[in-house]
């Protein structure tokens, strides 16, 4: 869907510069913004590729590992029904991590390893429903959900969504290459947005796996 839309606008652009005779300042515009997404994509890399190092050397050397203990209240309480100990947790943990600091581009790998850990605990609940067949609505209930997100899922995603942030790097980023007198004046209002965000979230998570 997004390919189309991209296609359409281009087309439009185009189509809006043959009838308005502006053919020139679009074939201009388009070299100057190509010229601005290389040179915005060589910042942005540098600074992903700092703290996503940290945060593998983090990884490395058990950090994130004693991090995920530490926050275990808080997993426990928006993942009631998830493994003590399980791979998810880690990751998860790495995902929130990484989102409290701004890491946007950063949090994604953690993010798709903890959906795909996610999703093999969803399988495996659902076979074990089937094995049990009738023995109670529990077990019927996950084997005839096994291609539907669990609730575990569900939480991490919308949590994703709301990302606290207390350093917004990526944003702080992209204001100095734009030439931002201040770049950091926005980590106080973006902490009180995310703030209201995440609260919503977690209030909404709870509700719906009341």
């Amino acid at each position: 869907m997004l390919n189309y839309i991209w296609a359409g606008m281009i087309l439009l652009g185009v189509i809006y510069g043959v009838c308005t005779g502006q053919m020139s300042a679009l074939t201009g515009g388009a070299l100057d913004s190509a010229r601005e997404a290389v040179s915005l994509c060589i910042t942005m890399a540098g600074v992903m590729a700092l703290w996503m190092g940290l945060m593998e050397i983090a990884q490395e050397s058990g950090m994130i590992a004693k991090m995920t203990k530490g926050i275990r209240p808080f997993l426990k309480f928006m993942f009631p029904r998830l493994p003590e100990d399980h791979p998810a947790g880690e990751y998860i943990t790495t995902n929130l991590i990484a989102n409290v600091l701004g890491l946007g581009w950063a949090c994604t790998p953690a993010g798709l390893k903890a959906m795909e850990q996610l999703a093999e605990l969803e399988k495996q609940r659902a076979g074990q429903g089937t094995e049990k067949g009738r023995q109670g609505s529990e077990d019927r209930r996950y084997g005839a959900e096994a291609t539907a997100a669990s609730n575990e899922m569900c939480t991490f995603l919308i949590l994703n969504i709301s990302s606290l942030q207390l350093i917004p790097v990526n944003m702080i980023a992209y204001r100095s290459q734009y030439g931002s007198a201040n770049p950091a004046v926005i980590i106080a209002p973006a902490l009180v947005a995310t703030l209201f965000s995440t609260i919503i979230a977690i209030i909404y998570c709870k509700w719906k796996d009341r």
